[in-house]
């Protein structure tokens, strides 16, 4: 058996859907309902209660089939059992209601009274469905919804089959059982009252069953029309009939007197039916019966005492009498030997005539047809009830019996009516009064009831009209002879209902036209008009008369006659109608007299109002018809201090209104005004005046009709509603057309007055929008009465909508009512501010009384009508942005529960629809995601939070979400994303409630609370729909664009919210931790559906690919839904010229699409609920009509009906041009979206979560690959492209980082030096792959600096990548030493084999480039010359990647051939700073500078000194001396940071690094020329350009030649380094040192010379580890560039040193030199450094080979030393751990490696420089006077000084002599050999 709900949603899916249902869907349908007979012919029958299962539930155990014992604690016993008690349902059964309740709300903490109600509630909803679902079955049969035949016809032997197992005694039988007060009806006395419904509603158990009984009696009706009704099965209903006939009176509930019409019409429609079979196999059933016949007659006939059972039976007398009539013909015949056929024909007489004197007509018309019950019931229902009356009376007028005794009731009829009654003073008393004698005479003859009834069966269903010659007979019988007004009213009036529809209209008017009838015609109805008008007018003429009496009968017959106009123009054929009446003149001539009627009034003005429409011209004859003869409107000037308005009195509407109407409790003559009025205002299309020419009509409304509505009294209440609505359309048009302007503000508040005190403006000078908005903003007339409509609250409005006649009325004025307060609010604001404090927001008007509030938001509880719903909800939209404390007012007012209900039931029954909604403004459950996803960013606690069902009473972050336990949004959201039912339908639901869930997840105050629910295993929300919404085809757009559209914003907001999950998740915690594993398993593994298996996530499959080559099965989630994007975008580009290339008049279409303005601002466009701006179809609609009717004023006149025409053509052919256009801009934005959050999760994953997969290497290189190909695909958009590009580059500096990240297998906790060694490389192939690509995307042909940009980084990280085949954290000594340790065996790893592989991917990737080489260097050295500063920095960086490649000078001599390189030179020279770096501009300007710095570096670097030659014949040195960012001034140390101008030494730093450094190392390059330069030559062109540079820049080396060293950070100690180096190779051959340098350079030497070992390691430091070595190792640079110098200027220069400081006081400490004592110094600061160094590097290294013994306290020590802790988590394991000490020790070990490389050298410079002058001391004579070799050396060195100065050098040399080679791991031979040289000449020193 197939549970109620399942079959329900099934059924209706395939029938009720839009689209014809899909095979699958047919064939699910037959399945399910076939499954499901058993339930449908024991309909809601259950099992009673049952002694031993009560037993066994006492017992608290119970076992229930195929699941174990169920164990129940007390308080489950006692509700089971009181379930059975109350519902008479076995007590097993109700522990399964119980179990199911739990299942569905969570019953934990629930009081049992609540339990009980909602275990009844489901109990109540299951059998809801099973009915329901049986309806709908019947209404797919009986009534015509575009089904296919075949399932058609399938589903009707279904219900054959059903119905003739006895379904409708079932039926029959339930509805009788139902209605008995007993626990399996309504409920005996001692049962719960109340059940909770789905939506956990509290709600009466009888109005429940109550409507179950409706629902079977529909049912029962549907079931006549599928199988014909048995002679028993007409007795039983007509029991059942008089049952609940008995039960109806006045006071009787709606859905009472809709269960007595269901019994009823199943009478009607079976008899009638029945009789009208005329298929041979499907005769007449019950006319064979003869038995049958003779019982029902009887049972027909009895009579009784209750008044309304024999109203009913007489409607089965009706039905009855004409089975009879209809079947007489074929009875007559079979039963004429029997002799009863004079019987049957006795009975056909009796019957008729009991039918007609009964006047069973008018019960028809009063009890059932102009009930509101009748009314309001279902529409399908009442279509039919109509359509068999329409049948019924087709029958019964077509018999000649009959047709004799309608015209005996015509004859009596005309016999017994008055033929007139004056109509003065009882018109006066009395006007239309029903109660009148004359009334009741007509209401009581047969003929006039007749006449009613049939005019109103076709009033309501006038399409029956069609072909019905029978009544078109009947039409000109009863037109016939009237000799009283009541019948020709009667006549007119049916006539009116016949003119409903077009064809009806035309026959009306050609009857009336020609000579059908003698007195009945338009010719009467006009001269009647023009005799009354002419009497009236010599009545004015003659001194002293008194204007004539109205009669009665001639005001009812105009009335009557007007109507039937009214309906003919309404309806009549729009061409042919604008000839029928030429002259409507007479029609206004009677309004101004005062002794006409009003309702004749009130009727003419109606016919008047149907003619507005006839033509464009015909507004303005109105017009001036109506100011020509109507009545006026005078309205005096405002009352002040309670003065007189007018000393006078004149007959105007004013004077009707309250003294004519007033007095008679009707008002048809003012309702008809102002319908009239608001009809031609509607039409006006000139907006120039705002309104003021309707001031006069405005005041009237305002001032005499609205304001006063509530204290009048109203003989009929109809009228009251319609006296409203008219009055309320009136404000709605005026706040609705006419706009808030500036001038607006200070015409309505006088400055010069008290801000408090009231101002009102001249009548003249008033407009009425400003008025009306000064009515609501200050709580006035018009306010008061809106809130007085509204504040009887939703429930009462319910109420009389479906128990009252005018409910419907009340529901449009309530619905007015709610569009004027929204119409209020978005003008309110404009104003407020200016007019404040008399004026105030209506917010602040309405929150003075929250009852107010609470009052317009729970309209959304109103589901009759759905706008009126989206009203409220508006307003709640409204109101909750402006009220702050909106929640707290809500909670207060104790409402807040119940609208958190109503809401969630709005959204329930919106995704419970069966109709598309065309425009999304009007869908409810949008509007309602809308709001919760515009308020969630709001102050806390807001409606979000509280329709959600957030906690109120604490903070919100702290939520516990429930939604199964609570009915809220929330739960309705999940369970439509749980189910995503009708896509087609609730495609925009699916979509926002995505983007609400986003949301949610994105807010800090509810994401903790909302994650934590989606990624609870009960939801598993994050991965569910990958498959059902993420990679399912897209629908075709010519089939369905909008839900192709959706479709994909749906896994737009799906991605983006995985994504947020992966970014965002706690991975400590359990459930989130498992939700981000199963989405990057679902995302990225293998998707191997085909295969039936899961594939665990770290487990994944391997590359699959088919023998045949054919592309693999296998198919990561992450390209197929890149693949759903890939589509070709539609064309938003196609110009509405081209569809109307043949319009030949101009439209300036142009000027109106070309203003940018929304429509609330004047232009043509919107901002959908998506963000996008679309053209507003009804603002572009009516802007046409107005800007072409401007153009063209002729095309109002009748003389340009062609021009006319054309336009109405052009225009809807413009609005599918807009249509289209907006639609492929929503797609367009749609496709960008999607890949959006596609791109999102991509980069979260990995950039974030990437190490929780294998085979990391393959998946990013897939996605790269896929993301090329699709932005290079001619399909893919530029911002597409763009996007694309971005996940590229994400991906390839991941692929990047990939290769170094610990590759050992997971299970493994030891790692070795191989995975140190060997990367994850990708083949060159698939790199060779990803260049062609990329280079295929940087040359499509729709591109901009944007995407290049993006490009060009792609580019460059690629190059880096295949720069870096090794570890580039990792030394090449230490990769050496690792490489030597692990070869064995078969392996020989080699630097050598890998360079070769690297120079061969180079070499690969050269060609590729230089393929293209002309292409790419155009596009990228225009960016580089006339793109913006970003484009043009990074454009320089790619150049200077492709130089980095060239090994054949070809990408060199490109440059040079197109004059790129002189380009840049001039950039160069021409580079200023002039607002100090301050601004955005300079910086990027720099930052240019940087790139092509960088560029020219790397071109020497390049190629060598060829490079350099090239550069330095282009003037490179000139160039750079005349770049004027490095002369100006460095204040102070660039360390050093003071907090006022910290902004100002920040950009010095940076100018440093940006500027300064690259343009000295590009100077230091140039000098590598001198190496091998001819000494003039260079002394001629390369020192004198370098020289010139220094002298150019003095400030900037004399600068850095003073700074503190001890105190420089890295970037000082490079560009001192860089100044050293420079001024080394050039200064020598300056022969002026005028500027100092020498001695700056011999202070440095002097400073550095003489520091102690721990100087040089910076032990003492408060820098990080890592800080203090790479300073040593810059310091240790430093002194090996000053000794180098030294060096030069002791072997060249002959420069000697003394021993120690000279004792001359007169030298200055500046021009000392440096000593021979403080290169000893030196030299012992470099040994201790070495010693240290080679230990440390050793010890490195063998921890490296012992990583795997060390502890993991031990590791974490290592992470620690090497400061690498930014490398690791708590969460890593051991075996990550030793892989990040083992790269963090190479990279101590390679630093020590480099430190050892410098400080051997810098020994040697120092051992070389004390042996030359230990040498030259030697050959020097003891006592001869001391020899000046240079003018710097004066002193004579002391035989004691150089005694002193050998012994400190001697322990120093036995040092060095010790160093052993395998620490250092440097070759010290040569070393050692002059350390031996220097020790012997030292010892010699020694002894002597």
């Amino acid at each position: 058996m197939v549970a109620p709900k399942l079959l329900l949603s099934t059924i209706e899916s395939a029938i009720l859907g839009p689209s014809p249902p899909t095979p699958s869907q047919r064939i699910e349908l037959m399945h399910v309902i076939r499954k499901s007979v058993s339930s449908f012919q024991s309909l809601i029958s259950y099992s009673p209660p049952n002694a031993s299962d009560r037993s066994q539930v006492q017992s608290k155990e119970v076992r229930l089939p195929d699941s174990p014992p169920i164990t129940l604690d007390d308080q489950d016993v006692q509700i089971a059992l009181k379930l059975s008690d109350d519902l008479h349902l076995n007590e097993i059964y109700c522990v399964r209601l119980l179990i199911s309740a739990n299942q569905e709300w969570g019953l934990l903490g629930r009081e049992p009274l609540e339990i009980l109600r909602l275990a009844a509630g489901l109990w109540y909803t299951e059998r809801r469905d099973l009915i329901t679902a049986l309806y709908t079955l019947l209404r797919a049969i009986v009534l015509d919804q575009g089904l296919e035949a075949d399932l058609v016809a399938d589903i009707q032997k279904y219900l054959e089959d059903l119905i003739n197992a006895g379904l409708r005694q079932r039926l029959v039988s339930l509805i009788k059982e139902l209605n008995r007060e007993e626990p399996a009806g309504l409920g005996g006395p001692h049962v719960e009252r109340y059940v909770l419904d789905s939506r956990g509603a509290l709600v009466e158990r009888q109005a429940v069953v109550c409507r179950e009984r409706l629902i079977l009696g529909h049912c029962l009706v549907l079931s006549v029309l599928v199988v014909r009704m048995g002679p028993k099965d007409v007795k039983d209903v007509l029991s059942a009939l008089k049952d609940s006939s008995a039960e109806v009176n006045d006071t009787s509930a709606t859905v009472k007197l809709q269960i007595a019409f269901s019994l009823l019409f199943s009478l009607v429609i079976g008899l009638i039916s029945d009789a009208l079979s005329t298929v041979s196999d499907r005769a007449s059933v019950l006319s064979r019966d003869a038995s049958f016949r003779r019982e029902f007659q009887e049972l027909v006939m009895s009579t009784g005492t209750d008044p309304n059972v024999e109203g009913f039976v007489d409607g089965v007398r009706f039905a009855w009498t004409v089975h009879l009539m209809l079947t007489q013909d074929g009875i007559i015949p079979r039963e004429t030997v029997s002799g009863v056929s004079s019987s049957d024909l006795g009975n056909l007489y009796s019957s008729l005539e009991v039918v007609c004197s009964n006047n069973v007509f008018q019960f028809l018309l009063d009890k059932i047809l102009r009930t509101a019950a009748y009314q309001n019931d279902d529409e399908d229902m009442i279509y039919m009830y109509n359509a068999y009356l329409h049948k019924l009376i087709t029958c019964f007028l077509s018999n000649q019996l009959a047709r004799d005794k309608v015209k005996e009731m015509k004859e009596k009829a005309m016999s017994a009516l008055s033929p007139y009654l004056m109509a003065g003073s009882h018109d006066l008393r009395h006007g239309l009064d029903a109660n009148s004698q004359q009334t009741i005479e007509s209401s009581s003859q047969p003929f006039v009831s007749l006449l009613d009834l049939v005019s109103e069966i076709y009033q309501k269903e006038p399409e029956l009209l069609s072909g019905n010659e029978v009544l078109w007979t009947f039409v000109n019988f009863a037109g016939e002879d009237h000799t009283n007004f009541q019948t020709l009213v009667a006549f007119l009036k049916m006539l009116g209902a016949l003119a409903s529809t077009q064809e009806g209209a035309s026959k009306v008017y050609e009857l009336l036209q020609g000579k059908s009838f003698r007195s009945v015609g338009w010719s009467t109805l006009f001269d009647c008009l023009s005799i009354y008008e002419q009497k009236f007018k010599q009545s004015l003429q003659t001194a002293g008369a008194v204007l004539p009496e109205f009669q009665e009968g001639d005001a009812k017959a105009l009335v009557a006659y007007l109507n039937v106009l009214q309906k003919v123009v309404e309806n009549g054929n729009p061409i042919e109608r604008r000839n029928w009446f030429p002259d409507i003149e007479p029609l206004f001539k009677l309004l101004s007299y005062e002794n006409v009627p009003p309702y004749l009034k009130g009727a003419l003005r109606n016919a008047i109002a149907a003619f507005i429409q006839v033509s464009p011209v015909m507004k303005d004859t109105i017009w001036s018809y109506l100011e020509q003869y109507d009545l006026p409107v005078v309205v005096g000037p405002s009352v002040l201090n309670g003065a007189q308005q007018m000393a006078s009195q004149v007959y105007d509407m004013r004077f009707e209104l309250n003294e004519v109407e007033a007095r008679r409790e009707r008002y048809p003559s003012t309702i008809s005004f102002l319908n009239l009025l608001n009809a031609l205002i509607a039409e006006e299309r000139d907006l120039s005046d705002r309104g003021r020419r309707f001031v006069g009509i405005f005041r009237f409304v305002y001032d005499h009709v609205f304001g006063p509505f509530p204290q009048r009294a109203y003989a009929d209440p109809s009228e009251k509603w319609q006296l409203v609505v008219a009055c309320l359309q009136h404000f709605r048009m005026i706040l609705g057309m006419y706009d808030i302007k500036d001038e607006d503000i200070d015409a309505v508040v006088d400055r010069s007055q008290p801000p408090t005190v009231s101002q009102s403006a001249p009548l003249e000078m008033q407009i009425p929008v400003v008025e009306l908005l000064k009515d609501f903003m200050s709580g006035k007339t018009v306010f008061r009465n809106v809130m007085g409509i509204l504040l009887p609250g939703v429930n009462s409005i319910i109420s009389d909508r479906t128990g009252k006649i005018y409910g419907q009325l009340l529901e449009k004025a309530v619905h007015l009512s709610l569009e004027i307060l929204i119409l209020v609010f978005s003008k309110d604001l404009f104003l407020s501010d200016y007019w404040r404090p008399l004026y105030q927001p209506l917010d602040i008007i309405l929150s003075q009384d929250q009852n107010q509030i609470v009052a317009l938001l729970e309209y959304v509880r109103y589901d009759f009508h759905p706008q009126i719903q989206q009203c409220s909800i508006k307003v709640m939209s409204i109101l909750s942005s402006r009220m702050v404390g909106l929640v707290q007012l809500l909670l207060k007012s104790n409402a807040a529960n119940s609208l958190v209900e109503d809401y969630a039931a709005c959204l329930e029954f919106r995704s419970e629809e069966c109709q598309v909604i065309e425009n999304s403004r009007d869908d409810a459950g949008v509007l309602i995601i809308q709001l919760l996803i515009d308020n969630i960013n709001r102050p806390a606690p807001n409606i979000t939070h509280l329709l959600l069902k957030f906690d109120m009473d604490s903070p919100v972050e702290h939520t516990v979400l429930q939604p199964k336990f609570n009915y809220s949004c929330l739960k309705v959201i999940l369970d439509i994303l749980e189910k995503l039912s009708k896509p087609d339908i609730n495609a925009l639901l699916h979509e926002f409630g995505l983007q609400l869930l986003y949301e949610l997840c994105l807010d800090p105050l509810t994401c903790g609370p909302t994650m934590d629910l989606l990624s609870n295993k009960k939801y598993q929300f994050f991965v569910k729909h990958l498959d059902t919404i993420g990679v399912a085809p897209l629908p075709k757009r010519n089939v369905n664009q909008v839900l192709r559209i959706s479709s994909l914003h749906q896994r737009a907001w799906l991605l983006k919210l995985l994504a947020l999950e992966l970014h965002a998740a706690d991975m400590i915690t359990s459930t989130h931790r498992e939700a981000c594993l199963s989405i990057l398993s679902k995302i990225f593994v293998w998707d191997t559906r085909e295969f039936g298996t899961d594939t665990d996530i770290l487990h994944p499959l391997p590359f699959h690919t088919n023998l045949d080559g054919s592309k693999t099965i296998k198919r990561r989630k992450v390209l197929e839904l890149l693949e759903v994007v890939q589509f070709r975008s539609p064309d938003t580009a196609a110009k509405y010229s081209q569809v109307v290339s043949n319009l030949k008049y101009d439209l300036q279409v142009e000027g109106i699409l070309a203003n940018p303005s929304t429509s609330d601002k004047g232009g043509v466009y919107y901002y959908s609920e998506r963000g996008d701006r679309l053209i507003d179809l009804p603002t572009f609609r009516d802007k046409l009509w107005q800007k072409c009717i401007n153009v063209n004023p002729q095309l109002s006149s009748f003389g340009s009906e062609v021009e006319f025409s054309d336009l109405k053509e052009t225009i809807p052919q413009l609005l599918r041009w807009g249509w289209r256009y907006n639609k492929n801009l929503e797609e367009q934005a749609a496709q960008l979206h999607m890949l959006t959050g596609w791109s999102q999760i991509v980069e979260v994953s990995v950039s974030r979560r990437m190490s929780c997969l294998e085979n990391r290497s393959e998946i990013l290189f897939e996605v790269l690959d896929a993301s090329l190909s699709a932005a290079a695909s001619p399909d893919c958009s530029l911002k597409m492209a763009i996007i694309s590009s971005q996940v590229a580059l994400t991906c390839m500096a991941k692929l990047r980082d990939e290769r170094f990240i610990c590759p050992a297998g997971v299970n493994s906790d030891s790692v070795t030096s191989l995975d140190i060694i060997l990367v994850k490389q990708l083949p060159n192939a698939a790199c060779q792959s990803i260049l062609l690509k990329l280079i295929m995307t940087i040359l499509r042909h729709e591109s901009s600096e944007v995407l290049r940009r993006r490009q060009y980084a792609l580019l460059l990280s690629y190059f880096q990548y295949c720069r870096h085949m090794l570890d580039p954290d990792v030394p090449a000594s230490v990769l050496q030493f690792l490489m030597h340790e692990q070869q064995v065996g078969e392996e020989d790893l080699d630097l050598q084999k890998i360079d070769k592989e690297q120079a061969e991917l180079a070499q690969a990737n050269f060609s590729i480039l230089r393929k293209e080489a002309q292409a790419i260097l155009d596009l990228v050295t225009k960016d580089a010359i006339q793109g913006s500063e970003a484009g043009k920095t990074i454009s320089f960086y790619v150049l200077d990647a492709f130089i980095s490649i060239d090994r054949e000078r070809f990408f060199l001599n490109q440059l040079q051939s197109r004059g790129f390189l002189r380009s840049c030179f001039s950039e160069i020279s021409n580079m200023s700073c002039q607002d100090g770096w301050r601004s955005l501009d300079s910086l990027q300007r720099v930052c240019t500078l940087e790139g092509e710095l960088a560029l020219v570096l790397r071109i020497s670097h390049n190629y060598g000194k060829p490079g350099a030659q090239v550069l330095f014949s282009m003037g490179a040195l000139e160039h750079l001396t005349s770049c004027r960012i490095t002369g100006r001034p460095i204040k102070g140390s660039f360390r050093r940071v003071d907090t006022k101008v910290g902004r100002d030494i920040a950009g010095e730093i940076d100018k440093q690094r940006m500027v300064v450094v690259p343009i000295l190392r590009l100077v230091s390059s140039l000098t590598s020329l001198l190496d091998t330069s001819d000494f003039f030559e260079v002394k001629n062109k390369v020192v004198r350009e370098v020289i010139g540079f220094v002298k150019g820049h003095q400030f900037l080396f004399d600068e850095l030649l003073r700074e503190d060293v001890s105190e420089s950070d890295e970037l000082t100690l490079e560009q001192i380094n860089l100044v050293v180096g420079i001024l080394s190779k050039v200064w020598p051959y300056e022969e002026n040192d005028e500027y100092g340098f020498i001695q700056g350079l011999f202070g440095m030497m002097r400073v550095l010379f003489s520091r102690d070992a721990e100087s040089f390691s910076f032990v003492q430091s408060v820098r990080p580890l890592e800080d203090q070595r790479k300073l040593e190792l810059m310091m240790f640079r430093l002194c090996f560039s000053l000794s180098s110098y030294l060096y030069f200027l002791v072997t060249k220069k002959s420069l000697r040193l003394q021993i120690l400081d000279p004792s001359d006081l007169h030298v200055s400490a500046g021009h000392l030199q440096p000593t021979l004592s403080s290169l000893v110094c030196l030299l012992n600061s470099v040994t201790m450094a070495l010693e240290r160094a080679a230990e440390e590097k050793s010890l490195l290294l063998n921890k490296i080979q012992d990583i795997n013994e060390l502890s993991r306290q031990e590791v974490d020590e290592i992470i620690n030393i090497c400061t690498r802790q930014n490398c690791v988590s708590s969460s890593d394991n051991i075996q990550k751990r030793r892989y990040t000490a083992m790269v963090g020790m190479c990279q101590v070990a390679g630093n020590r490696d480099q430190l050892i490389s410098v400080l051997l050298p810098l020994a040697e410079h120092v051992l070389n420089i004390i042996l030359i002058h230990f040498r030259d001391s030697a050959t020097i004579p003891e006592s001869t006077e001391t020899t000046r070799m240079i003018k710097h050396s004066s002193y004579h060195e002391s035989r004691q000084d150089t005694s002193l100065l050998c012994g400190k050098l001697l322990p120093t040399l036995e040092r060095l002599e010790s160093l052993s080679e395998g620490k250092t791991g440097h070759n010290l031979k040569v070393f050692r050999r002059l350390v031996t040289s220097l020790k012997e000449v030292t010892v010699q020193h020694l002894s002597l």
